[in-house]
């Protein structure tokens, strides 16, 4: 097993990753900024090397920063975690290139799925549905309504390269089409550096559903189930649960198999998750993110499995050691995502952390490095804590979210807990009744 892991992150998942590395015996580096020297991973690390001033570009984002750090620290792998690097293939081909052990997956396959009209194409051929749309990018409005008036309106215009929301427009007809191609590919251009567009058909109320994977390089593979993802401002993901509530078994399993076959066939390995949006029965592809997901939580509470420690030994050689017969689900869990903004607006409200309490009890569990006296940097998202809770079923998990949520003190800064607080209480929430639409409409009707 490893002997030390550097963490090329911050936050709550560098301190998530070096708990699971503690309780393996394994030594932890923390990197940090100037900003991050008083942060909870930087305090609780065996050893800590700063790596730049605070704008990422300059530290976490900083390539030869890191694995500078990594070698005068001796560090014998490097954890991405999620966000910053952890999707840079150039990145993970640098860390192995300078022999260190990159715990994730492949390069070559961060690559394949970084590209989406690439990743789309090789899917497809494993046999995973996928939106009806163009084959490759799309960069003339004479291709673009050709497209449109085949599969249908309304489209979705997408940044080849993109993600977060950003390079993405809707048109429900030939003219607003004209003005969605033209803004997406200039913002592509803008923002990914890289103006490639594609088209796909606009679903008017899908669920978001994703199907967590674990593949080692001895040819195993296993589905974790899937996790409910629906409830977004944005295409910025809110609060998530596992299992779906609009899925049966039967279609937990088949969609969970046909992930599972196709992550065997294209040779993954590590952690992974394969994005569905899901009408009417249907299940259709719309990217593979090779790392850690944000809300990976809530599929360790339902299957208790530890998917950091899982990664650290697939990336070590270890086989996964367990089948999918062996994979048991348990009960429903809930994320909440709690950021310090203003539950209203939205507007990023960074400030320095009063008295802090953090709610506790059966099935509840707090990812989070706040502390009281902390100062929440402006630099960086404003995600502060996750709020996870677990229960037998899914009214003994809202109930409980409902309690967790009250006892939830954070002062000092504004926070998105009373948005989570309404949505606990929303009668769609409490059936299940609702789409990646539903929340933008929720926070309109508030207004």
């Amino acid at each position: 097993m490893f002997d030390k892991v550097l963490i090329a992150n911050r936050g709550e998942i560098a301190l998530r990753i070096q708990r699971a590395c503690k309780e393996m015996g394994i030594r932890t580096v923390a990197v940090h900024s100037t900003a991050d020297e008083d942060a909870m991973h930087v305090r609780l690390a065996d050893e800590a090397v700063c790596i730049g001033p605070p704008n990422a570009k300059e530290s976490y984002l900083n390539i030869s920063a890191i694995l500078s750090a990594a070698t005068i620290s001796n560090a014998d792998a490097i954890h991405p975690g999620y966000g910053f690097l952890s999707e840079n293939a150039d990145f993970a081909q640098m860390v192995e290139e300078h022999d260190f052990v990159f715990i994730g997956p492949s390069h070559e396959h961060i690559r394949l799925m970084g590209d989406k009209i690439a990743a789309k194409d090789a899917v497809k051929k494993a046999g995973i549905p996928v939106v009806p749309g163009s084959d490759g990018g799309v960069d003339n409005i004479a291709d673009a309504k050709l497209i449109a008036k085949e599969i249908g309106y309304p489209v979705i215009i997408k940044a080849t390269a993109g993600g977060g929301g950003r390079g993405m427009k809707v048109a429900n007809n030939d003219s607003e089409l004209e003005i969605a191609l033209t803004t997406a590919r200039s913002e592509a251009g803008s923002v990914f550096g890289n103006p490639e567009v594609y088209i796909e058909k606009f679903l008017t109320r899908p669920r978001h559903i994703e199907i967590q994977v674990l593949a080692d390089n001895h040819g195993n593979v296993v589905h974790l189930g899937e996790r409910d993802c629906s409830l977004q401002r944005r295409h910025q993901k809110v609060l998530e649960e596992a299992p779906s509530p609009a899925l049966n078994r039967t279609q937990r399993e088949e969609i969970g198999q046909i992930a599972a076959e196709a992550v065997k066939k294209i040779g993954y390995r590590s952690a992974g998750t394969i994005e569905f949006l899901y009408e009417d029965g249907g299940f259709y592809f719309i990217e593979m993110n090779t790392r850690l997901q944000v809300e990976h939580p809530i599929t360790e509470m339902i299957t208790g499995i530890d998917l950091v420690r899982e990664m650290v030994r697939i990336s070590n050689g270890a086989p996964l050691g367990y089948t999918q017969d062996d994979i048991k689900f348990s009960g429903h869990a809930i994320e909440c995502r709690i950021n310090a903004e203003d539950p209203e607006t939205f507007m990023p409200c960074p400030g320095k952390v009063g008295i802090y309490h953090a709610p506790g009890g059966l099935g509840v569990r707090v990812d989070s490095g706040l502390y009281s006296g902390y100062s929440v940097p402006p630099h960086y998202d404003s995600m502060i804590a996750k709020l996870i809770v677990h229960g037998t079923n899914r009214n003994e998990c809202l109930m409980r979210l409902r309690r967790a949520l009250s006892e939830y003190v954070i002062d000092g800064l504004k926070t998105t807990i009373p948005l989570h607080q309404l949505l606990a209480v929303d009668p769609d929430i409490i059936n299940g009744d609702y789409d990646i639409h539903w929340l933008e409409k929720f926070m309109e009707r508030g207004k």
